[in-house]
């Protein structure tokens, strides 16, 4: 099963289930992946759906960022609970640590020394890392490594 006949199977459980905040989280993710395929002009593989995923989660981290500032407990929470249904449909998320050692083999191979070196860093990190890790952190890390 694809993931995204895994997303629409779970979607209507939650109907059936009555469970309607799952399913509204479930009915905008698919409404993102339609959006997607429209655009691209074809169905999407389940990299491609990863991808469209990664990106309303990231779009769900920024957005608690603004609730932070705004003191708005009430839509953190709700956010925070959209983020966690959308992760089931993702890879495993690497650690912290995890992603360091990745930062790690990655600066030793470009003998990076100094945060110029970051975009060659980032080039051969990103990769490995792609849809198991958001952007950010990684930026975050591959700062902290090279100063």
């Amino acid at each position: 099963m694809s993931l995204k006949e895994r997303i629409q199977e779970d979607w209507k459980a939650a109907m059936k289930n009555k469970d309607r905040f799952r399913a509204n989280v479930l009915n905008m993710a698919k409404a993102a992946i339609l959006q997607a395929e429209k655009v691209d002009g074809s169905k999407l593989d389940d990299e491609q759906v990863i991808e469209v995923l990664n990106k309303e989660v990231k779009q769900r981290r920024d957005s608690i960022e603004e609730f932070e500032k705004g003191n708005r407990q009430d839509l953190i929470e709700q956010t925070s609970k959209e983020i966690e249904i959308l992760l089931e449909y993702l890879p495993q998320q690497l650690t912290e640590e995890e992603i360091s050692e990745i930062v790690k083999e990655a600066v030793n191979e470009v003998q990076a020394n100094s945060v110029k070196d970051m975009g060659k860093v980032m080039a051969i990190v990103m990769p490995k890392v792609k849809g198991r890790a958001d952007g950010k952190l990684v930026n975050q890390i591959v700062k902290q490594y090279l100063q």
